[in-house]
Order: C-alpha cells, then sequence, then structure tokens
C-alpha cells in the first residue's frame, strides 16, 4: 500500500486539530503538578520530597484504574467511525458504571499505601508530609473516573475544546485551593502539603463537572438528550471494557510501579536527591504531555478509520501520529541537555538540587524520543483495539531490563540517583522501538486483509 504525500498532509491538519487541545490538557494538567511542587518549596525540601513520591505513588494506582476505562477509546471511536451514535452512548453509560465500580477498590489500596511506605524504610521527614497529602489524594478517585469516562467519550466523538477548557480552568481551583489550604488564608487552618492533595481533589470533582455538563449540552444539541438513553448496567459491555481496558490497565500500573519503586529508591538516599529526582520526573512527565495528547488523537484517528473500514486512514494516522511526535520530543531532548540548570532553577534554588538535576535531566535527554513512540504507538495499537502488546512491552522494558539496571547501578554500584535514570534509559528506548516495529506490521497487515476481503 503507498502512502502519498497529499494523505500525510490531509491527515496532518485533522491530527493537529485533535491532538492540540488533547495536548494543551494533558500540560494543563501537568501544570497542577508542578505548581503543587513550587508551592510546596517553602514547606522544604523533604516536603517536596514527600509531594513527589506522593504522586509516584497515586499514579500506578489511580490512572491502572482510570487505565481501565481506554478501551472507550477503541469502541467509542469505531462506533463513530461506523455512524452508530447510539452505540457510542452505550459505551459511556457503561463506562460510567464501570467507574462507579473500580472506586472503591482504588481508593482502599491508596490508603493502604501509607502504612507500607513507612514500613520500607521511607526517609521519615519526607514521611511526615507524605500520609496527609495521600489519603487526600484518594479523595479525588471517584470523580477522576467519571471525567476520565467523559473525557473518553468527548475525544472519540471529536469534541476536545471542553477537555481543553476544563484543565486549563482547573489550575486556577488548584491554585487557589493551595494558596488556602496550604498556608492557611481566609480563615483556614493551614494544612501544609495535606492541604495540596485537599486542593487536587477539588479540582478533580471541578473537572468531572465540567465535561458532564459538556457531554449533556453536546447530546442535547444532537437532538437525543443522554437522560432519554438507557442507563441500566450493560454487563456485556462492561466486560469487552475490561477486556481491552484490563491490559491498559496493566500496563499503565507496569510503567507506574516502576517510577513509584524508583521513587521509593531514591526515598532511600539524601533528601537533596529525592529533591532532585522528584523535580526530574515532573520535568519529564512536562514533555511526556505532548505526545501524550498526540496519543489519545491516534487512538481516536485510527479507531475511526477502523470503523469506517479505511486501512489507508489507519496507516496515515498513526504514521502521521508518529511523526508529530518525534519532532516533538526530539526538540525537548535537545533543550534538556542544552538547559538543564537553567529548568531546575525554575523550580528550587538549592545548589545540590540544581547540581544532581542537571546530570539527570542530560541522561533523560536520551531516552526523549523513544518515550514518544511508545506512549503513540500505544495510543495507535488501542485504537486498532490491541492492548495487549504494550502492556507486554511494558512488562518486559521496565521490569526484565530498566529497574533490575537501575537497582544494580544505585546501590551496589553506588552510583546514587544517577543509576535510577540510567535504568530508566534502558528500558525506554527498546520499548519504544518495539512497539513502532509492532504498529507497522499491524497496520500492514490490517491492509492486507482489507483487500483480501
Amino acid at each position: 500500500m503507498t502512502l502519498s504525500a497529499a494523505s500525510f498532509r490531509s491527515e496532518f491538519r485533522l491530527m493537529l486539530r485533535l491532538a492540540a487541545p488533547l495536548a494543551l490538557a494533558e500540560l494543563g494538567w501537568m501544570v497542577m503538578g508542578i505548581v503543587d511542587t513550587v508551592m510546596a518549596g517553602p514547606l522544604g525540601a523533604a516536603a517536596v520530597g514527600a509531594g513527589s513520591l506522593g504522586a509516584m505513588v497515586f499514579y500506578p494506582v489511580g490512572t491502572a484504574g482510570m487505565g481501565l476505562l481506554f478501551g472507550m477509546d477503541t469502541l467509542v471511536a469505531q462506533s463513530f467511525g461506523a455512524g452508530d451514535a447510539r452505540d457510542c452512548r452505550r459505551t459511556l453509560a457503561a463506562g460510567l458504571w464501570l467507574g462507579l465500580l473500580i472506586a472503591p477498590p482504588v481508593f482502599a489500596l491508596l490508603w493502604a499505601m501509607v502504612p507500607l511506605l513507612g514500613a520500607v524504610g521511607t526517609n521519615p521527614r519526607v514521611m511526615a508530609h507524605l500520609g496527609g497529602y495521600l489519603r487526600a489524594l484518594a479523595g479525588g478517585v471517584l470523580p477522576l473516573l467519571f471525567y476520565t469516562a467523559f473525557r473518553r467519550y468527548l475525544q472519540a466523538v471529536n469534541i476536545v475544546k471542553p477537555v481543553t477548557f476544563a484543565l486549563v480552568s482547573a489550575n486556577l481551583v488548584n491554585f487557589a485551593g493551595n494558596w488556602i489550604l496550604m498556608y492557611g488564608h481566609w480563615g483556614a487552618p493551614p494544612m501544609g502539603l495535606a492541604g495540596s492533595g485537599w486542593s487536587t481533589t477539588i479540582a478533580r470533582a471541578y473537572l468531572a463537572a465540567v465535561l458532564g455538563i459538556a457531554v449533556l449540552r453536546h447530546e442535547r444539541h444532537s437532538g437525543k438528550p443522554l437522560w432519554r438513553a438507557s442507563w441500566r448496567p450493560d454487563w456485556a459491555r462492561m466486560r469487552c471494557l475490561l477486556l481491552l481496558g484490563l491490559p491498559a490497565a496493566g500496563q499503565i500500573g507496569f510503567e507506574g510501579a516502576v517510577f513509584a519503586i524508583v521513587t521509593a529508591m531514591a526515598a532511600r538516599l539524601d533528601e537533596a536527591s529525592v529533591a532532585a529526582h522528584g523535580i526530574a520526573v515532573n520535568v519529564i512527565s512536562t514533555t511526556y504531555m505532548v505526545p501524550l495528547g498526540i496519543s489519545s488523537a491516534a487512538a481516536v484517528r485510527v479507531g475511526q478509520a477502523m470503523g469506517r473500514r479505511d486501512s489507508r486512514g489507519v496507516a496515515v494516522a498513526g504514521w502521521t501520529a508518529l511523526a508529530m511526535s518525534a519532532a516533538f520530543m526530539g526538540s525537548a531532548g535537545v533543550v534538556l541537555w542544552g538547559m538543564p540548570g537553567w529548568i531546575v532553577r525554575a523550580y528550587i534554588g538549592d545548589a545540590a538540587v540544581i547540581a544532581t538535576d542537571a546530570v539527570l535531566l542530560r541522561i533523560a535527554a536520551f531516552f526523549e524520543l523513544f518515550d514518544g513512540f511508545q506512549v503513540v504507538a500505544t495510543g495507535a495499537l488501542r485504537g486498532l483495539g490491541d492492548t495487549r502488546t504494550p502492556m507486554l512491552a511494558h512488562l518486559a522494558g521496565y521490569w526484565v531490563i530498566g529497574l533490575p539496571v537501575a537497582w544494580a547501578l544505585t546501590f551496589p554500584m553506588g552510583w546514587g540517583v544517577r543509576g535510577i535514570w540510567i535504568g530508566l534509559s534502558a528500558a525506554l528506548i527498546p520499548i519504544g522501538a518495539a512497539l513502532v516495529l509492532v504498529w507497522r506490521r499491524k497496520s500492514r497487515a490490517i491492509a492486507v486483509l482489507q483487500v483480501k476481503g
């Protein structure tokens, strides 16, 4: 199958129209974490480290729960591509019911992480801030899952502006909440880092409300109000979502658990290393948000093409998304290599943290391109309905290669926090390369099958 330059130019415009608002939304999400880190700065390095550790603990648990709903990308986008709006709504209802069932075990698991982190030897000064913060974050699980369901539905039917608006405006909610709750303004008691956790939970409730309203408005304008649809639990559809979502959740869980483990490894080092690791994670997570937005757009565009039975559209959508990611992440790697000190000074003025972080960001520069490849290829494969391959790639890359390398370099060889980041590089480079090759093979196979069909 030959793909013309004209088809790529046309797809680029459509992909950009979808990906740019989603990437801005993801960046808006990350700004919350940056603001939380910066506003925790006056509380000291231990509080900054506790905030980073808490976020890293929340990520594999909370976002694995969110990942169980990622099958909505496949089902809604393919139904939308096939012109079946009723089936799109069935998937939305099933996603909301599934979120309601997922929330209690996710909440309980996050709550249980606090004593576990204390038992594994986390720095006591870090631990003093961590418990209240993580418990406050756990309170936002249900609204976060509802937000996820609303968002997956909206983006799969090409409604993305409300997602951007919700994330950008939620930053104002979060900033105000931090200012009031962390430091005790407007009569509130100063809650320290726990106040930041409650502020994040309030912002997540706001996100769910805004996107819920956006869904209702969209359905009302379409002439088919959502409240007239069937809201009875569709167990078959929920099972289908779980079959797609469990591997996606597993992949997120494997990846997030590694970051939580390496953050716990860093927590056994000196406070400067804890803070440097947390800031470096925040920086690369920020750059990661752009290809993550592109990944969501890739899942939608590939899924819609699958629904139309358009094999050429499938291939063009996936390769366009990968090219967009390569352009951005390649540039990000150059910036991380050339300006690490300037980036870190935006977070903290501690000389020891700045010196350590400069080394970490230069290590990160080597894997930026492949980090973008792995997340965008994952999205494109999800559009095809393949969530299992990315899970296996992340399991092998992180747990068979990356984590053992990180542990060996950090402790037995005494490289400290640098060893952690070299281990991350050893994982991400093969994961990214492998998933691009899988995408190439599967997109070609679909073209062959549709020609034969």
